[in-house]
């Protein structure tokens, strides 16, 4: 008997690191294999998948802001690169038979559409992955923010907050060896304890909007599946 998912919609944010793989820069085409791969399968189960995708693998504007570039020049920059990195993401879906949408928050209607809301809950009731590219649209706002913003406005049953490692530790565990995983926490530890799951802004929109959150290690080969279907033993669950 086929696995039965536990979500009927989810929100994966993915940080543009994330897609470089083993790469100093860029989009690596086996990383992009490999997510497609992942999202198919869940897409499959009839689980409606959204996208949040970070800039930081092409441009980071708090970085260059911080070398003396205007930082809202820099945060445009940023949200042109996370549309490039959609775009990608687009093709590496739809070269493996699924149907894709890109949606920016800032208006660039030659490569992909608007933010509109109700058309984004459409396409996800079509069974369309739908990819959100340039944030919230304005600066001084991550990406994280823009996932949290988009999960409650798609009314997802979960975020997937996908990381280089399997969960929330209580330090950095590349670092410190005696570093210990959690395996759940409430909103206000994470805050009071500073523990960098996402920026501030966006863990208070989660905790007001009883958001529940799943940090994991996206390169575990069908942790995405395993986690849709109900496992409860993968990364760190972070909830009201």
């Amino acid at each position: 008997m086929p696995a039965q998912p536990a979500f009927r919609r989810i929100l994966l944010k993915l940080s543009g690191e994330a897609l470089m793989g083993k790469m100093d820069f860029g989009i690596a085409p086996d990383v992009m294999g490999f997510l497609a791969q992942e999202l198919k399968a869940v897409v499959g189960l009839g689980v409606q998948v959204a996208l949040v995708v970070g800039g930081g693998n092409i441009f980071r504007g708090e970085g260059l802001a911080r070398a003396g570039m205007d930082r809202v020049t820099g945060d445009h920059m940023g949200m042109l690169a996370t549309v490039i990195n959609a775009l990608a993401i687009q093709d590496a879906v739809e070269r493996v038979g699924l149907e894709a949408r890109v949606q920016s928050a800032i208006r660039i209607n030659e490569v992909c559409e608007d933010y509109i809301r109700r058309r984004a809950v459409r396409h996800l009731e079509k069974g369309r992955v739908v990819i959100f590219a340039a944030g919230t649209g304005n600066p001084f706002f991550t990406t994280d923010s823009a996932a949290a913003l988009r999960a409650v406005e798609m009314n997802v049953d979960l975020i997937l907050k996908a990381t280089k490692v399997d969960g929330i530790y209580t330090a950095d565990p590349k670092k410190d060896p005696t570093a210990t995983r959690y395996a759940e926490l409430t909103y206000d530890q994470a805050l009071d304890q500073r523990l960098g799951v996402m920026d501030q802004t966006a863990m208070v929109l989660c905790r007001d909007h009883k958001m529940n959150l799943r940090v994991y290690d996206m390169d575990r080969p069908g942790a995405l599946m395993s986690i849709v279907t109900g496992d409860l033993s993968i990364g760190t669950r972070v909830h009201v």
